[in-house]
């Protein structure tokens, strides 16, 4: 009973991970477990981090030291002994004064400094620091498209290395019944070893092709678990079809204009251009003072806590750096350049995307196009086979023209699942392109 109980709770893994498995529900997997995703939102959680680091320029800098000092300098005994408050009349002797005694300070001190006033430089910080959050919001959600995308090629991948496979294993079924034939027409003398022959070796070849079919396919189902983010041999049976996807909006002017305003690249390419305008404006700002309160309260004793005194201080500051040697100056004008580079490069993203979504539309419609006519094909090829078999049955041809015939068939089923494949790719590229690749899209329906 205990070795049945064991044999049983040890398959239960493997039925688990041969549960039915869907594109919607690979892609959700693909989401929780790529490690693309986690990589993309540490750089989010980053730039968040940033933007509170640039925040805290707005706000008051508090400090507190400790110190210890021991000497006998006369300027220092002098000091320390007024700090401490413990200054007397007979500290003014002479000898005193240019010999003392060694003299201990330990010093406690408090200082609270805050800017002002810098002509806009923190708050050019900040904002640069919150668009710098953007941009990795984008490298977020195109990391999430791109899992996307790439577990629909993979899934679909599978899909078609498996259906490679069903054709490879009928055509090899095809030809052992085409040799049991041929081998059943030569024992009544109706043919010759030449046709065996051609037989034979026809079989060998589409067992080659089975082979070669079953090997893909633990490749695909490795590519898949990878996308997947999940070991590469999990086991998973595959539940939605290889069949063409539908997209309801696959308007080339309404796709250019998606493309421009929602794809990550194009996205960030704008959010670039405003990092650029931040940083511009921040290094300006070195060029004018900066002001800023200063507040400060000490204590210096002689011991650790007695025999001491305590003071405080309040200011105000003007900071200007008047002449650096031309470095804040230098500093301006690469800004400038850096966002006419900005500006150019926007541009050019805008561009790319564009033509990113006419290779990816032409793409498609071609695949569309292709579908229809291998699927007339595959039609045409079965029935062409047909004949020929009740031909070469009745002895009204040869054994090469039947060949000949199957493996023209073989050869149109697989090019209309190829077709369909590349269909779904483009459909999903295409969707990508645009920038509106999701969950709930139409290329993953």
């Amino acid at each position: 009973m205990k070795i049945s109980l064991a044999i049983a709770l040890a398959g239960l893994p493997r039925l688990w991970a041969q549960s039915p498995l869907s594109l919607a529900e690979a892609v959700q997997t693909g989401l929780e477990h790529n490690p693309a995703i986690e990589a993309s939102s540490a750089g989010k959680d980053a730039a968040q981090s940033r933007i509170q680091s640039a925040r805290s320029g707005l706000l008051p800098k508090l400090t507190y030291s400790e110190s210890y000092q021991r000497s006998d300098n006369p300027v220092f005994v002098f000091g320390s002994l007024l700090t401490q408050h413990q200054f007397k009349q007979e500290n003014f002797d002479l000898g005193a004064l240019n010999s003392p005694n060694f003299l201990n300070n330990f010093q406690s001190q408090v200082r609270v400094n805050q800017v002002l006033y810098d002509f806009g430089a923190t708050r050019s910080g900040v904002h640069s620091a919150e668009l710098s959050s953007q941009v990795a919001g984008e490298d977020q959600r195109r990391a999430r498209m791109g899992v996307i995308a790439g577990v629909a090629g993979a899934y679909f991948g599978a899909v078609l290395a498996k259906e490679h496979l069903a054709v490879a294993q009928e055509s090899v079924r095809s030809a052992e019944a085409d040799l049991q034939h041929a081998e059943t027409v030569r024992s009544a003398g109706m043919s010759t070893d030449a046709d065996v022959l051609s037989v034979r070796v026809h079989l060998a070849a589409m067992r080659e092709r089975e082979i070669q079919a079953r090997y893909a396919l633990d490749v695909a189902g490795a590519a898949l678990d990878d996308a997947l983010g999940l070991p590469l041999e999990t086991q998973h049976q595959l539940s939605t079809a290889l069949a063409p996807a539908t997209l309801t909006n696959a308007d080339l002017e309404q796709l250019d204009k998606s493309a421009i305003q929602q794809a990550p690249d194009t996205r960030k390419a704008e959010l670039a251009v405003s990092v650029a305008e931040a940083q511009s404006d921040a290094a300006r700002s070195a060029l004018w003072p900066r002001i800023s309160a200063l507040g400060a309260f000490e204590a210096d004793r002689q011991r650790f806590v007695t025999r001491g005194g305590a003071n405080w201080l309040v200011g105000a500051s003007l900071e200007w750096n008047v002449f650096d040697g031309g470095k804040d100056r230098s500093r301006t004008k690469e800004a400038t350049q850096l966002l006419a580079a900005a500006r150019a490069e926007q541009k050019r993203t805008d561009s790319a995307a564009r033509l990113e979504v006419r290779r990816a539309y032409a793409a498609w419609k071609g695949a569309q196009e292709r579908i229809a006519v291998a699927a007339a094909a595959v039609a045409q090829a079965e029935e062409s086979l047909r004949i020929t078999r009740n031909r070469y049955d009745a002895g009204l041809t040869t054994i090469t023209e039947l060949l000949r015939n199957e493996t023209a068939t073989l050869e149109t089923k697989t090019n209309h699942l190829d077709a369909i494949y590349e269909q779904r790719l483009a459909a999903t590229a295409l969707e990508l392109a645009a920038g509106a690749l999701s969950g709930d899209s139409d290329a993953l329906k």
